[in-house]
């Protein structure tokens, strides 16, 4: 039988639980309100959104570019066609795949580059990010400029941040299952998801670019990161397998700029999330051990680097956003 005083503590509780959301979110806005570069950003605990607001930029339910995060994506469609048994594993060579994207001025090796190479950015070609990237998007074949750089690391070694090797990885995915990559985001993730994935860039042969430039509203963006909360689930349908996210989540990598560690395609962090980042400030995150799924949007004009901007949002993320929990 519940005595009195236990009955009094839980009443309290319960009285008192709207009162600490109330704060909680004032202290969120507070913290975005100090972000004037943040657009968007959105919060799930369990089954509900307990925050979704956007002070700035086209709200919640408009399109936003969300950049690299398209990096993550690629690479829960690398699980879905393994899933699919379309490719036989992580393990796969690249030359047994897709051997039509080895053309002659291919750098020698770079058959035996793993998928997983590619997936962890540690495919050891020159990297197409950064000061490269005008150049490799002004060439004539992406695929074929990416995979004709020269090798300055063993393939599996070391985390070399490249669009270049997400692209070639889109391209290997739309070779062994016959549909573009568009086709792919849209039937295995925007289907069960619920959520509109408009065309994004191609490059001149055609393939859409891996690894930059797809567009989702911020309520997608939130969608995406609850499935990978989740193990792959979401409102009871399983889109990719539990097995494929609990091995993306563990770390392959590690960024030599932020110092994160890296897997299947999603930054990790020392305080439990893991994250897809995009230029400008763009995240899709997940905290499973805290039951949270986060998205952010930004100005995506504006660069978002890791002692600025950007390590801005990780202690809005460490610190407001986990105290939801």
């Amino acid at each position: 039988m519940t005595d009195r005083r236990t009955f009094l503590t839980t009443a309290g509780a319960f009285l008192a639980a709207p009162h600490v959301a109330r704060a909680q979110n004032d202290d969120l806005r507070t913290a975005i309100a100090e972000l004037p570069q943040l657009h968007s950003l959105s919060i799930r605990q369990g089954d509900e959104v307990v925050f979704a607001e956007a002070p700035r930029g086209p709200g919640l339910d408009r399109l936003a570019n969300i950049k690299s995060c398209s990096k993550s994506i690629v690479a829960l469609l690398l699980g879905a066609a393994i899933d699919r048994e379309e490719i036989a594993s992580v393990d796969a060579r690249l030359g047994d795949v897709a051997p039509s994207l080895l053309g002659p001025s291919a750098t020698e090796g770079a058959g035996d580059i793993t998928l997983e190479d590619l997936v962890t950015l540690r495919a050891g070609l020159e990297r197409t990010s950064g000061p490269n990237y005008g150049a490799w998007v002004s060439s004539a074949n992406w695929v074929a400029d990416a995979l004709g750089r020269p090798m300055v690391a063993e393939p599996g070694e070391r985390m070399l941040y490249s669009t270049g090797s997400t692209h070639v990885l889109g391209a290997a995915l739309a070779e062994a299952t016959g549909q573009s990559l568009l086709a792919q985001a849209r039937q295995r993730l925007g289907d069960p998801l619920g959520m509109e994935i408009p065309a994004w860039t191609r490059d001149p042969q055609g393939y859409y670019l891996g690894g930059n430039e797809m567009a989702m509203t911020p309520r997608a963006m939130l969608d995406v990161a609850t499935m990978l909360r989740d193990g792959g689930r979401f409102r009871g349908e399983q889109v990719i397998s539990e097995d494929w996210i609990d091995a993306s989540l563990g770390p392959r990598g590690r960024s030599p700029w932020s110092g994160m560690s890296y897997g299947y395609g999603w930054f990790l962090t020392r305080s439990g999330y893991a994250l897809g980042r995009g230029y400008g400030g763009q995240v899709i995150a997940a905290h499973r051990e805290r039951g949270l799924a986060v998205a952010i949007t930004s100005d995506p004009t504006q660069p978002a680097r890791s002692e600025g901007y950007f390590g801005a949002l990780m202690r809005l993320l460490d610190g407001p956003v986990l105290a939801v929990a």
